[in-house]
């Protein structure tokens, strides 16, 4: 399973409560797309199937679809707030 770091989580956190909703996780998938062939994907989702691997993290629930998993267990969520930049980093 990849890894959540502190700054990120508490990102996820403000974005669940701009929701107003806790019952949401956070989806990282791979899709096909970008120059290697593969791009990342990330979004809050309330749709986790029992297909999904799920792991909670810094109190935010992570799913991640099985065939993502391989792509995504070295893997590492940061949030970025800098003059240079601004958003999430995978």
């Amino acid at each position: 399973m990849l890894t959540l770091t502190p700054a990120a989580a508490g990102k996820v956190k403000e974005l669940l409560v701009e929701e107003g909703r806790a019952d949401i996780a956070l989806r990282v998938a791979v899709q096909p797309g970008g120059c290697s062939g593969l791009r990342y994907a990330m979004y809050l989702d309330d749709q986790v199937t029992e297909k999904d691997a799920s792991e909670e993290q810094h109190g935010v629930r992570i799913v991640i679809d099985k065939l993502s998993v391989p792509y995504l267990s070295q893997a590492t969520v940061d949030f970025i707030d800098s003059l240079e930049q601004t958003g999430f980093t995978i």
